[in-house]
């Protein structure tokens, strides 16, 4: 196992690091976890323990870059401990070590809070205790002592050490320090304990220039500026990976052999890591394949009431036989017992992704995407070429009460057997500009300001221009801040919950990975992300949160009381609506699933769609991935007539037909990859998993020239080569599968249905399901009030009011929509809740009887008042404000008033009516601000937004509005496109890179928004927008909220 380098004439022994910390030990390490390994390896290392404290959560990272880069470097798994101020080292001997670690690891965490970590001397400590047992007897243990014990000489906690650890442990020995002789001290101590000692760099970072990074991140971790933690950063740039010379010099040659011998004891991979199913769900009198297979028969009978299609029954049958090889039928059962449970308590709920390319998900109810109404492709879903990676069924259950599912989970499996997956919180630009500017004592609110008054974040690597920015510090600080922030970008800041990710073991799920708790009370989280869990191939079930499944649910439930009878998503007609498609093709979809977006709203009347695969399309269509691969528009010409289809081959037609020869899904490219150029269906799913990611790894373009090696030899030509690459590249930037948007699409149609014939439920089901979407509750009332919808909206009212937003007969008989108390500003849902329980049957007279609502206080008061709730008990909210103030005082004002002296004040004027609508609720039911204004000379000359699809192509105008929303795609070339709102509708508003650069801090600070400009439209002549040429700040105007910007 020894490796021997020569250089310059000097033998030099290899070297295990056994102590190395990554930037998985948060604001701690410098260095991600791959740098270390691949340095490591570079650098002739035989092995390198990757010991993040009290943390296994960069291990996986490391293990798969060795994997990936093919490295001869040996990962150790470890981790560290600081206890009494003594610094201990555990490395896993074998499987069963790091179980034992894992176990410690999960015990320290779960005793403290999110973040934090409490480990015991008790727990090195064996014991047989039941329900407290507890080993370490498969781990080595290293010892770095404190600085005291070292000056003291202190042996007694190496014997007790010593004792839980025989033969076992070992005195680690580092030169990181300033002082000369530590390394003496340090080898004295080990004489005195008879401990053997083993080298270590104990390596903060891969490379000395780190250092400064290095710093910056214990300043964050402290939340105090370096220059006022010099005493506690390193003293130098020593806790690094350094070459054997280095090392030669520094250690005793038996220190650094010592560390080979410790390697050679550490014989445990990541790869031995095996998941185990549970196996709970099935009788003990069948086997889980047999009852896999009852379970599908079952729902065969209810899918296909006139039986199964011969050609389903051949699909049912391969995907059954596969399940089976792959021994993957306890996950497809545990995922139908959480589906069956979510429906027996009318829990909306449906599968998404890549699961609905699977009829045996269709067939078990997991599912609703009909396998006769699209091209399924079962290689994206599940492949005996990937026999170590599990399937990936993402569930969908209504936001509102996906809880109760989460607590099914526990309540069956037990915590001990269950955990949500983490999501690895990174530093995104803004965050690391504002972070590494507080580490760097600079003033942040300055920062801020500069970038907020020069648009910096619309100009690229806009970081940069701060440079000459002398007010924020010297050229030498800003350069050096410049630095830090792009080194900072992407490092990894905590661990946090995955938004529904659960793992779910047969036996201790410690013993697999170490658990944690969430910042939640009452949820626990594993150390690996998804991308671990992957690597490894470990079961994972995706229990998600939808808003508009509970948007669906609430419109249903207000349907079938106001029909006054049940009403549910069977009952929406499932033949192809032409009145509902009418209604998409002009655009009309705010609140609509998936399709009420700017961009997705501006398509809808460019494609046309007609049918439920349309809606496939329409959702797949307007994604990053055919943005980039230029596929959007030649499907369009296609799709009119207006460019003729081709198809090289008759099996590529197969493929591309449905698309007019243009690849739009996933499941395309991979097909194509299959056809065309006789990839394995694992090469073709490794293909498209490569897609992804190509632009960080380069991986792609390995495959894309076994592409196009195979293509050519296939006789394709060059130029239609060159075009399937490019389309496939786009994709890169996100494609969407067309199992998944098989499944949006569903929701599309339910979503649109429910908006053209009922809108009043649909918006009183939206509103009740915020937050959620593109669009504000006040962008989604005035909306549904407009034409052809009339939705009628009435006011909080206290005496009708319930906390949830409900339905009200109209005096017409008609539907309307009554504003509940969930959306006053201030306002507790306890108290809400309360208003409605304990409101007398004739309704609330005064305010004494509010009052004595439990929770009331003067804050819910003040609140109510706000709003104009108190209508019925006084005059209007100036009135209410004052008899609220003077409730239960004996003044002199109020003993007048007794003896018949009414104080009166009088009435709000509509714009202030207006605002103090807009301060407590966000919205105003009264006056649209717009309205206001234009009764002035303000905006005299100003184009309203219903006035424009008369306005002639390519004509000057001038339009105005409340800026609703800012967005500038990364596909979109540096545009940004803006939404301004008046009281008839929503105009856009294109503003072109150099526009936006000529008028920064208008377009970045700018509420209400006068725009001269251009305006333009399409071909269909429903797709309307204002080129900007110059931009006018009317803020000062209005007072209003802030816009949605999305960048």
């Amino acid at each position: 196992m020894y490796c021997i380098f020569i250089q310059f004439g000097l033998v030099l022994m290899s070297f295990a690091e056994l102590h190395a910390i990554s930037n998985f030990s948060f604001l701690r390490g410098a260095s991600s976890p791959g740098e270390m390994v691949r340095t490591a390896d570079y650098l002739g290392y035989e092995a390198i323990a990757i010991t993040d404290e009290c943390s296994f959560a960069g291990v996986v990272r490391a293990h798969q870059t060795i994997k990936d880069h093919e490295l001869s470097v040996r990962l150790i798994v470890g981790s560290e401990f600081m206890i009494e101020d003594q610094c201990l080292v555990l490395l896993a001997m074998n499987r069963e070590g790091y179980g034992q670690i894992s176990q410690l690891i999960t015990r320290a965490r779960r005793r403290a809070s999110k973040g934090e970590y409490e480990v015991l001397l008790l727990d090195f400590e064996p014991s047989q205790q039941v329900g407290e047992e507890r080993s370490l007897d498969q781990c080595l243990c290293i010892w770095r002592p404190s600085l005291d014990t070292l000056r003291n000489q202190d042996d007694s906690f190496a014997t007790w050490l010593n004792a839980q650890f025989p033969g076992r442990c070992y005195q680690e020995l580092n030169e990181f320090y300033e002082n000369e002789g530590h390394l003496a001290t340090q080898l004295a101590l080990a004489e005195l304990t008879q401990l053997p000692t083993v080298a270590s760099t104990g390596a903060l970072m891969h490379s000395a220039k780190r250092m400064q990074l290095r710093d910056v991140l214990m300043a964050m971790r402290l939340n105090t500026p370096v220059q006022e933690i010099l005493p506690q950063l390193l003293p130098n740039a020593e806790r690094r990976l350094h070459n054997l010379e280095t090392l030669k010099h520094r250690f005793p040659e038996a220190c650094l052999a010592r560390t080979l011998e410790v390697a050679e004891r550490c014989q445990f991979s990541m790869a031995e890591l095996r998941y185990e199913y549970p196996t709970d769900l099935v009788p003990s009198h069948t086997t889980a394949s047999q009852y896999l297979r009852d379970l599908v028969a079952a729902g065969e009978k209810w899918r296909f009431p006139k039986g199964t299609p011969e050609d389903c029954q051949v699909d049912i049958a391969r995907e059954l036989d596969l399940i089976e090889k792959l021994q993957f039928e306890h996950f497809f059962i545990t995922v139908w017992d959480l589906v069956r449970f979510a429906k027996s308590r009318s829990i909306l709920c449906q599968g998404r992704g890549s699961a609905a390319n699977s009829i045996v998900c269709y067939c078990l109810g997991i599912t609703e995407v009909d396998p006769r109404k699209v091209s399924l492709l079962l290689e994206r879903f599940i492949s005996e070429d990937r026999s170590n990676d599990p399937p990936d069924i993402d569930v969908d259950f209504e936001n509102a009460r996906r809880e109760e599912v989460i607590q099914y989970i526990y309540e069956r499996y037990g915590r001990h057997r269950a955990a949500i997956a983490a999501t690895v919180i990174r530093f995104k630009f803004k965050s690391a500009t504002r972070e590494v500017a507080k580490a760097l004592g600079m003033n942040v609110d300055e920062l801020e300001g500069v970038i907020q008054r020069q648009g910096l974040r619309y100009r690229p690597n806009w970081h940069l221009d701060l440079v000459d920015e002398q007010s924020l510090g010297s050229r030498r600080q800003l350069q050096l801040y410049k630095e830090l922030v792009e080194q900072v970008v992407g490092f990894p800041r905590h661990l946090s919950q995955h938004v529904g990710g659960f793992v779910i073991a047969k036996g201790e799920l410690a013993e697999l990975v170490p658990i944690e708790n969430a910042a939640m009370e009452d949820r626990t989280v594993i150390q690996w992300d998804k991308d671990d869990l992957e690597s490894l191939g470990l079961l994972k079930v995706d229990v998600l949160a939808l808003g508009m499944m509970t948007a669906i649910q609430y419109a249903l439930q207000y349907l079938s009381w106001w029909q006054n009878q049940p009403f549910t998503l069977a009952d929406i007609p499932r033949e192809d609506d032409p009145v509902v498609y009418e209604m998409l093709c002009n655009g009309d979809s705010v609140g609509v699933f998936q399709v009420e977006s700017r961009a997705q709203m501006n398509m809808l009347p460019r494609l046309k769609p007609e049918c439920y695969y349309d809606l496939v399309v329409q959702v797949a269509i307007v994604r990053p991935g055919p943005i980039a691969g230029d596929m959007v528009h030649p499907y369009l010409k296609r799709r009119h007539g207006e460019e003729p289809e081709d198809y090289p081959t008759e099996e590529l037609r197969g493929v591309l037909e449905r698309t007019y020869g243009v690849p739009i899904f996933q499941e395309q490219v991979i097909a194509m990859a299959m056809v065309a150029a006789g990839f394995t269906p694992g090469e073709a799913d490794t293909l498209r998993r490569s897609m992804a990611s190509w632009k960080k790894t380069g991986h792609m373009h390995k495959l894309m020239d076994k592409l196009v090696q195979r293509m050519s030899e296939r006789g394709y030509e060059r130029s239609y080569i060159d075009r399937i690459c490019r389309q496939m590249e786009g994709f890169g930037e996100y494609g969407f599968p067309e199992s998944h948007a098989a499944s949006f699409a569903l929701l599309v149609y339910f979503s649109a249905w429910l908006k053209c014939y009922h809108p009043a439920f649909f918006l009183c089901g939206l509103l009740n399901a915020q937050p959620m979407g593109f669009y504000t509750p006040s962008q989604l009332i005035q909306d549904s009030q407009r034409p052809p919808h009339n939705v009628q909206v009435l006011p909080v009212c206290i005496n009708r009011s319930q906390w949830l937003h409900q339905i009200e007969a109209m005096p017409d008989g008609k539907p309307g929509v009554r504003l509940g108390f969930r959306i006053v500003k201030g306002l507790k849902e306890e108290f809400g809740e309360a208003l409605a329980h304990y409101r007398p049957e004739s309704g609330y007279r005064d305010y004494n009887q509010v009052a004595k609502v439990p929770g009331s206080n003067s804050r819910m008061l003040e609140a109510l008042a706000s709003v104009n709730a108190f209508k019925e008990i006084t005059e209007n909210r100036f009135q209410a404000h004052w008899d609220i103030a003077t409730l239960g005082q004996v003044t002199e004002l109020f003993q007048q008033a007794e003896m018949g002296e009414s104080v009166y004040l009088g009435q709000p004027d509509p714009f202030e009516e207006m605002s103090l609508d807009y301060q407590g609720l966000g919205l105003s039911l009264q006056h649209h601000p717009m309205a206001q204004l234009r009764e002035t000379e303000l905006l005299a000359g100003h184009l309203r937004a219903v006035d424009l699809p008369n306005i002639a192509h390519e004509t000057q105008v001038t339009v105005s509005g409340v800026v609703t929303c800012r967005q500038r795609p990364g596909t979109a070339s540096g545009v940004t496109f803006v939404t301004l709102e008046d009281e008839t509708g929503n105009s856009n508003v294109v503003v072109w890179q150099t526009t936006a650069h000529q008028f920064l801090q208008t377009l970045v600070t700018a509420s209400l928004l006068k725009v001269e400009g251009r305006l333009e439209r399409d071909a269909t002549g429903k797709v309307i927008h204002i080129i900007a040429y110059r931009l006018f700040d009317l803020s000062t105007r209005l007072q209003l909220n802030k816009s949605r910007d999305y960048h």
